[in-house]
């Protein structure tokens, strides 16, 4: 009788264990915030979920690209813990990233990794939510050796949608010169 009600007591706890209740389910199929996670792992809140969106590029002569279809979807990842996100673009060029807070830092990581350069280690930008925007940084000079930044700018966010640009900036953010942008509809709220 001792070694079933220990058998029990092990299952139920390892059973306990074995669920991590903030990621996708049935009923929850892109997670859910964990509020033991830091409270700005819910600055992707509107976007989680999916989303049509128009991806618009620069081509190499400079000029804007057509546009290409595409869908982005958004989840909670690593119980509730930090954001994930994914493109499928109908120009087979997939991207996404891991999106975690540093607490410490008070900050975003955000780790980009795409099937159209792979790179190693992965590109990191780092930012925060303002507002109504969800700016990142990561130092990138111009082509030309100017110093300056990739600025990813999310901005117009709401639970209809969402536009996003990236952008390459000078040190003083006086000088932009955008190289991509989307814009975003959500399909499922």
């Amino acid at each position: 009788m001792k070694t079933t009600v220990k058998i029990l007591i092990f299952l139920i706890s390892f059973s306990s264990f074995s669920q991590f209740k903030f990621d996708e389910t049935k009923k929850h199929p892109f997670g859910k915030y964990n509020p033991k996670a830091p409270k700005q792992v819910q600055d992707y809140q509107e976007l989680i979920g999916m989303s049509k969106c128009v991806s618009t590029s620069r081509n190499t002569d400079q000029t804007w690209a057509k546009p290409v279809k595409m869908t982005w979807e958004w989840k909670y990842i690593m119980n509730g813990m930090a954001v994930q996100d994914l493109t499928l673009k109908e120009d087979s060029r997939h991207s996404g990233s891991i999106r975690q807070y540093d607490e410490k830092k008070q900050e975003w990581n955000v780790h980009y990794y795409s099937t159209g350069a792979i790179t190693s280690p992965l590109q990191t930008w780092k930012g925060n939510r303002k507002n109504n925007k969800i700016v990142l940084y990561k130092k990138q000079n111009a082509p030309n050796g100017a110093k300056g930044f990739s600025r990813l700018t999310f901005y117009d966010i709401s639970n209809k949608g969402y536009k996003w640009i990236g952008e390459w900036v000078d040190e003083k953010e006086t000088v932009s010169f955008p190289f991509w942008k989307i814009e975003c509809v959500k399909t499922n709220k």
